[in-house]
């Protein structure tokens, strides 16, 4: 470790703070938690196998290296807001990347703070004397991981936009070394571990949380080459973060699973149109996955929500949709509640999720395939639900404990700050 970041760490504020019933108690040392965006752990396995992750090899010998489960359902807002705050959907309100607001009677995007019912640990980290940088790959996260925050938040999709006044930060592309990236490319998501590293190592920030994008894993397989030369960069960018003498913390969002038939083609159950053929037209199907990127999934994942406009046939579509094959869970709204830790007044009258290789849908014109860089790979449901968790340090005997038992991942800031005695 050089003699500048030695003086940069003295520097670096240890007081605590708290935020939803939690306490982080940080070193004196850079803090950056990692959400790698579609990380199915078989990606970290496979890669490791070929002897493409050089540091995440020390890591899983020297630091930590497990698994937690996620929030329900499995997509990127959703978990994202649980990282950030540390709380389940019930607490923080964020149930998807796309609802039906019924007291305005519209269908919107949930990427704004507006709906954001928590407070942020990385706020309460700024506000506690951190320097705190968000870098978000993707451009509809910024707002919501942005909340209160009193720091630096960019997206890489928009970096050559960041301006001091609005994000905190000015001539971003000099400061990185690297040009603004294409979404759709893996630069997306190396483009803001570049960042972090370059974050840190100009002194700029000390509390970092790095959110990646999964257009990759939407497009390849673990074992596919451009798979394994992403996950190699990647780790080369987490060495280098270690290097700067940085307690780093990392899991998913959510993991991913090819959702095809055995000839390739999309295993999609059209719910809308299945249920409209049973019972009638009394239902709005809500695909909660839905976001501004095409090509990952076509808006098709493994959960979606009905909101039934005749609620005495609620028991009969529930039964009915219980017995359909590829349907694994279905919920009223009540037991979705209690069961999928959802909140009350933004989910629908039922709750259904789907098999490992199954995708829920409304009908086919709301769902354009045609998009996809390559075979239907998605996420949403149960199947997606246990995810990694990377620490570059050892956990000491109380978190050790605690990741013998039921860990989540939105305990990774948890687990980083206070987890380990480096």
């Amino acid at each position: 470790m050089t003699k500048k970041n030695l003086v940069s760490m003295a520097t670096i504020s240890t007081t605590p703070f708290s935020i939803n019933n939690r306490t982080y108690t940080p070193s004196a040392k850079p803090i950056v938690v990692i959400c790698i965006d579609g990380s199915a752990d078989e990606y970290l396995d496979t890669t490791l196998a070929f002897r493409r992750m050089p540091n995440l090899e020390k890591i899983a010998k020297s630091g930590y290296r497990g698994m937690v489960r996620g929030a329900l359902p499995s997509f990127t807002n959703v978990n994202n807001s649980s990282i950030v705050t540390g709380v389940t959907p019930a607490v923080h309100g964020i149930c998807g990347n796309f609802f039906y607001e019924e007291a305005k009677d519209r269908e919107v995007m949930m990427n704004s703070s507006e709906y954001l019912r928590a407070e942020t640990i990385l706020a309460a980290a700024a506000n506690a004397g951190r320097k705190v940088a968000v870098v978000t790959a993707k451009e509809k996260l910024r707002d919501i991981l942005s909340f209160k925050l009193n720091g630096i938040a960019f997206s890489a999709e928009k970096a050559n936009q960041a301006k001091k006044e609005t994000h905190g930060i000015d001539n971003l592309e000099e400061i990185v070394g690297h040009p603004t990236p294409p979404i759709y490319s893996p630069d997306a998501s190396l483009f803001v571990l570049q960042a972090g590293v370059a974050l840190i190592e100009k002194g700029i920030a000390d509390f970092l949380y790095l959110s990646l994008t999964d257009y990759m894993q939407h497009t390849y397989d673990p074992y596919a080459e451009e798979s394994l030369a992403f996950y190699e960069a990647m780790d080369a960018e987490i060495g280098k973060l270690i290097a700067l003498g940085a307690i780093v913390g990392a899991t998913a969002d959510h993991g991913m699973n090819a959702k095809i038939h055995e000839d390739g083609t999309p295993n999609v159950l059209f719910v809308e149109d299945l249920l409209e053929e049973k019972f009638g037209n009394h239902f709005r199907v809500i695909c909660p996955i839905t976001d501004p990127y095409v090509k990952h999934h076509g808006a098709l994942g493994s959960y979606i929500v009905i909101h039934v406009a005749d609620k005495s046939i609620i028991s009969d579509v529930k039964n009915w949709l219980a017995g359909l094959d590829g349907i694994t869970e279905v919920y009223d709204k009540s037991t979705a509640v209690k069961v999928l830790e959802q909140p009350e007044d933004r989910i629908g009258d039922l709750v259904v999720l789907s098999g490992r290789n199954v995708v829920v849908g409304r009908r086919p014109q709301y769902h354009d395939l045609s998009a996809l860089d390559g075979t239907l790979r998605s996420h949403g449901g149960r199947y997606e639900e246990m995810v990694p968790m990377i620490i570059s340090h050892p956990l000491n005997t109380v978190y050790l404990r605690k990741a013998a038992g039921d860990p989540r991942n939105f305990d990774i800031f948890d687990f980083t700050i206070n987890g380990t005695n480096a």
